[in-house]
């Protein structure tokens, strides 16, 4: 799938990071937020974002600095620290609602990208500017071990979706149903997905079938 459709903007004069702008303006924007891996224009991304323009929204992707820095001279580096990651989520909020006829933002994010959503929409200031927040594969358990994060979900000021895999290995269903979750967090699961919801070739399904059920939910969700 194309990440260059005809109605797309790219924005390169963003001081902590470029956007790309998909969908005619629309008055609900999400603001989709990449991985910790993998930057704004990853297949997983695009088309996700691709899905939510088919419905009628209107998507800002957007890289977070360190993964700008990335895309201009082709260094690898790690995630920002959630200072700067905060920061940069703010700014491009900021940029989003400047957008011709918006009149909500949600926020969306893949893996970490999600957990900074979650935790922008904790603060009681930025949680004005946001309408509800959507986390794809949020990133409960970090691949060292530890306790989950729990908290960006249960302190969000604002209602939160979650779209986990049901094999997932930052969180499984079956994790997440022994963890004390806010019984207002909405979350449903892909069928054998994994972090990017890609099932196995065995389970009957694919993942362009789960990839749609995640465009389907989030557009439900957002109403």
């Amino acid at each position: 799938m194309s990440c260059c459709p005809d109605n797309l903007l790219v924005n390169e004069d963003v001081a902590s990071s470029a956007y790309v702008l998909e969908g005619e303006p629309s008055e609900t924007l999400i603001l989709f937020a990449h991985g910790a891996g993998a930057n704004r224009d990853s297949d997983f991304m695009c088309q996700m974002a691709a899905g939510l323009v088919a419905k009628g929204f209107q998507v800002m992707r957007f890289n977070f600095p360190y993964m700008q820095a990335n895309a201009v001279d082709g260094k690898k580096r790690p995630p920002d620290r959630a200072p700067k990651l905060l920061a940069c989520f703010g700014e491009m909020l900021s940029v989003a609602h400047a957008q011709p006829k918006v009149k909500r933002v949600v926020l969306m994010g893949k893996s970490m990208g999600g957990r900074m959503a979650a935790l922008l929409a904790c603060d009681s200031a930025q949680a004005s500017r946001i309408d509800r927040v959507i986390c794809l594969g949020y990133p409960f358990i970090p691949l060292k071990g530890g306790e989950p994060r729990l908290e960006p979900l249960n302190d969000c000021q604002v209602p939160v979706l979650v779209l986990q895999g049901e094999r997932d290995k930052f969180g499984t269903q079956a994790q997440l149903l022994s963890w004390p979750l806010n019984s207002d967090i909405q979350i449903e699961y892909l069928a054998d997905g994994d972090h990017s919801f890609v099932p196995r070739k065995s389970s009957g399904t694919t993942e362009a079938a789960n990839l749609a059920l995640a465009v389907d939910l989030s557009a439900k969700f957002i109403g």
